[in-house]
């Protein structure tokens, strides 16, 4: 029994927290505040079987925004202000990628 539930399709599991926490993160021009409120609440969130499709996405979500961050964070410390301008602009490109890639994947009941 236990097994069979760790193993749940995509369809079986509620999706509604992953498909909020896309949402934040597509957000994430209004001064990056939803993202870093999706990034929390992914953190916070019960561990969950690690081949579940939920686990699977808030995996993806959360290595999509540390990511970003990151990026975004070395354009900041970067003095040169093409390099900094570009860093955010790719940072901000892939990470939107990423966002599109993951929900459409959550909406056709697919893994990442």
């Amino acid at each position: 029994m236990a097994s069979t539930l760790h193993s749940q399709p995509l369809a079986l599991e509620d999706k509604s927290l992953a498909h909020l926490l896309y949402g934040l993160m597509a957000c994430f021009p209004l001064f990056l505040v939803p993202a870093a409120l999706s990034l929390l609440i992914n953190f916070y969130q019960p561990q969950h079987h690690p081949d579940s499709a939920l686990a699977v996405h808030l995996r993806w979500q959360r290595w999509s925004l540390v990511g970003m961050f990151t990026i975004m964070l070395i354009g900041y410390l970067v003095s040169s202000q093409w390099l900094s301008t570009t860093l955010y602009v790719a940072a901000a490109v892939w990470f939107i990628g990423r966002v599109f890639k993951g929900w459409l994947s959550l909406i056709e009941g697919r893994n990442i």
